[in-house]
């Protein structure tokens, strides 16, 4: 059994208190490792060794940061296979996702932030003859960084690669259920030489770890990815503290299929922003509205394609959904799958939990699901499930669609299908998110601002949006007269 240790200060080192979490593998519900149970005095010593860094990295040119990024990403680039198996073990999701799209997105982090920083000009305001005013970009000092569990290596990199890049220094904390490529990452930041204490790794549960993290007072912003009552949590810990904060959290999001739509390139889309990652992310398109004209049609074939979805060992190829990230995660989603009936939603398919033969006997697996029949305001339709459990209802116009996709209380990411291009620029318009998709999911563009409204979050991540949220604005003013 592997011991996951924290890395602080360059060095990999237990926890202070010595005290260690189990860590479950998903896909057969068994112990594979332990993880640090870090405490206040990990933390302590973390945010000490980012602050002593932060000076000397700080100072540094944006060509020699972006070099150390590029070296990341090569390093990771050579080691992919390893780092994909380790996702795949420790998430539950197919090795085929982790190996083609997790980790090489991770690779493509760290490239396009290390490019990014070499592009990021300030502005310069001219006064006539009297002078002008230019702007300076410093970063902030020691910031923190707290990733999810469902995409883990992916949105940890996403967090700390601008941070890095703009000159500050970073104490991340990922997931305590998804530590162990974060784990490996700290061990490629020791071989490709990494200076001490740029990059700091602490493991822990959020209640204590994430918690004394957001209160230090050496921490100068904190950037988050995960639910929103842990975001709420966060706002209320680091707003008084006059924290910079950026919350990227839960997402109830409308998938809108008009009747005009590619049907083909539509249903072989919907079918992956339903159940990809078994629902395991914040942008999955859980609730479906098909135009009435279509619905019947629709239905079947999309439940034709989730009941031909492959259940089973994440590591074999044909896996198509692996397990849930937790045995209590997968109480929670069974729970909202009895909540649905109990609401009156009729089962299409799935709803039930699967035991593969095999090693995979205990593991934490459901089968995807599909409901109709369901109000729009019903809880199945108003909270984030965040896993393979999605519902359709059917919709007679804009007039009737429009109240419905925007009565949550989140306002994450939109998918809109048909080929009537004034209606798609219309509903966008008019859409409650901060992404809205046209005849499209998960298609990302690195150089543009992603991020919710309402509770699904606040600030921007991503190109400008995430370097100017890691540096303070300085305002210059000469006067030359």
């Amino acid at each position: 059994m592997e011991t996951i240790a924290n890395y602080i200060d360059g060095r990999l080192v237990p926890p202070l208190g010595g005290r260690y979490l189990k860590n479950f593998e998903p896909a057969t519900g068994q112990i594979y490792s332990r993880v640090p149970a870090s405490q206040r005095e990990d933390i302590e010593a973390a945010v000490a060794a980012a602050q002593a860094a932060f000076s000397p990295w700080s100072r540094s040119t944006v060509d020699e940061r972006a070099k150390m990024l590029s070296r990341l990403a090569d390093a990771l680039e050579t080691r992919l296979d390893e780092f994909a198996r380790a996702e795949t073990i420790d998430n539950g999701k197919p090795l085929s996702l982790a190996r083609s799209l997790d980790i090489p997105r991770v690779v493509v982090n760290l490239r396009f932030f290390a490019s990014a920083i070499t592009q990021f000009a300030s502005e310069s305001h001219a006064m006539g003859e009297q002078g002008f005013n230019y702007t300076l970009r410093q970063p902030l000092g020691a910031v923190a960084c707290i990733s999810p569990w469902n995409l883990p290596l992916y949105l940890f990199t996403w967090k700390i690669a601008p941070a890095l890049a703009a000159g500050n220094t970073v104490v991340a904390k990922p997931s305590e259920l998804t530590p162990m490529t974060a784990y490996l990452f700290s061990k490629l930041c020791i071989d490709i030489g990494l200076p001490p204490g740029v990059l700091n790794i602490v493991h822990g549960v959020g209640g204590e770890a994430g918690q004394a993290l957001v209160e230090h007072p050496g921490i100068r912003a904190v950037s988050f990815t995960g639910g929103t009552a842990t975001g709420e949590k966060i706002a209320a810990a680091g707003g008084p503290r006059f924290k910079r904060i950026s919350l990227e959290l839960g997402g109830k999001n409308p998938t809108i299929v008009f009747a005009d739509c590619d049907r083909k390139k539509m249903l072989d889309t919907v079918i992956r922003s339903a159940f990809w990652n078994q629902g395991e992310v914040c942008l999955s398109g859980s609730r479906i509205f098909v135009e009435r004209p279509y619905y019947q049609e629709f239905k079947d074939e999309l439940i034709q394609r989730a009941q031909r979805l492959t259940v089973g060992d994440p590591l074999e190829p044909e896996t198509q959904q692996g397990a849930l990230v937790s045995q209590a995660h997968l109480q929670k989603v069974l729970s909202y799958i009895e909540l649905a009936q109990a609401e009156g939603g009729v089962l299409l398919c799935g709803g039930e939990q699967v035991r593969p033969a095999g090693r995979c006997q205990d593991g934490w697996f459901v089968r995807p699901t599909l409901f109709e029949g369901l109000a729009y305001d019903c809880r199945t339709n108003q909270e984030e499930i965040f896993g393979p459990v999605a519902t359709l209802t059917p919709f007679a116009d804009e007039a009737e669609l429009l109240p419905w996709i925007n009565s949550t209380r989140y306002g994450l990411a939109a998918s809109l299908w048909s080929s009537d291009i004034n209606r798609c620029h219309r509903l966008a318009r008019q859409i409650e998110t901060g992404v809205v998709w046209v005849n499209c999911w998960m298609v990302r563009d690195l150089r543009t601002p992603f991020g919710g409204v309402k509770q699904s979050g606040v600030g921007r991540e991503g190109g400008l949006e995430a370097l100017r949220f890691f540096t303070e604005a300085k305002n210059v003013c000469v006067d030359i007269t």
